[in-house]
């Protein structure tokens, strides 16, 4: 995940808070990618400062060290070590026509630097050098990771088999969170109107407030419908996911409200879920101590995973190991 920005309500329901799930059914690796996050140009301190943040936020919403590894990307060289040997197995043509490329480059015409192009390759690695099974990904990540499929298979072809084939992982209950203002839309922290995101880490007043502010329609009918009440819907979704209760029971449960009642009930469900995690991170952000010794822990282990892999490509290749 990159350090950039903040986690929005969307980030949480639909990615981070599925990820510590995982921990008991596999070996788990996450990094915090903070040289993927420099292809656009950030403020130094703030890097810094989100990169420690965002590995809090990480521990804080659930993520066990003692059962997962995780890092920060660029304490483990060989994350761009392996990208340039996968760089000269990777068409240049397949760069360019990934989807990421072509909106970011018009996103940000005036900065379509290298790395903008090659991250997918950099992507890549930080697949590949850990033997990855499985990927937790969405769909606007489905193109890189087929990048790295074919990048290992033609490795895989030219040297004999190096690396593990990864597959996607998609979660299988993964709500998607939608604007507030314009239901219609995906919440995202671009939104141009700010009540139409909800941040992980915002006041609990703020985060009734935006709620109470929710865009529904003219009827009075709380019902499950994305078609006819969106706003609506997006709200039903949310109390689901942080709730567990599956939508009909939600729909019983608010039958016959008011939607200001309905609107306020599902801000503080939201508000009370995300205060300890909140906390946590407070917490472990003031434990400086602790979590330099997570990170440095973490990043000793996936050096010695990614060395073991690294070595074995540089034998392959040909390169002189001066023993």
């Amino acid at each position: 995940i990159q350090p950039t920005g903040v986690f929005t309500l969307g980030n949480y329901v639909g990615a981070v808070r599925n990820w510590p799930k995982l921990q008991d059914e596999y070996e788990c690796i996450y990094s915090v990618v903070d040289e993927h996050a420099i292809t656009v140009r950030q403020d130094p301190a703030a890097l810094r400062r989100q990169t420690r943040e965002t590995a809090a936020l990480l521990l804080a919403s659930g993520i066990s060290p003692e059962k997962s590894v995780v890092f920060v990307q660029s304490h483990v060289p060989a994350h761009a070590q392996l990208s340039w040997v996968l760089s000269c197995f990777c068409p240049f043509g397949d760069l360019t026509r990934m989807h990421q490329f072509k909106e970011k480059s018009a996103k940000h015409p005036e900065d379509i630097n290298g790395g903008l192009l090659t991250y997918p390759i950099l992507m890549a690695a930080d697949i590949l050098l850990y033997q990855t099974d499985l990927v937790p990904i969405g769909i606007d990540q489905k193109q890189h990771l087929e990048l790295a499929r074919n990048i290992a298979q033609r490795f895989n072809g030219v040297y004999s088999p190096t690396f593990t084939m990864p597959d996607g992982y998609i979660p299988q209950v993964g709500a998607k969170v939608m604007s507030l203002q314009e239901p219609e839309k995906k919440m995202s922290k671009s939104d141009k109107d700010p009540n139409g995101c909800v941040y992980m880490l915002e006041k609990p007043e703020d985060i009734l407030r935006k709620f109470k502010r929710a865009i529904t329609d003219s009827d009075s009918e709380i019902r499950y419908d994305p078609e006819a009440k969106p706003g609506v819907s997006n709200l039903l979704t949310i109390y689901h996911a942080f709730t567990g209760k599956n939508l009909a029971d939600c729909e019983r449960e608010f039958a016959g409200m008011g939607y200001g009642d309905f609107k306020a009930a599902v801000g503080e469900t939201v508000a009370d879920a995300l205060a300890p995690i909140q906390a946590e991170k407070a917490r472990l952000l003031a434990d400086k101590a602790y979590l330099n010794s997570v990170m440095n822990e973490g990043t000793s282990a996936a050096f010695r995973m990614a060395r073991k892999t690294l070595s074995k490509v540089y034998r392959k290749v040909g390169f002189y190991s001066g023993e």
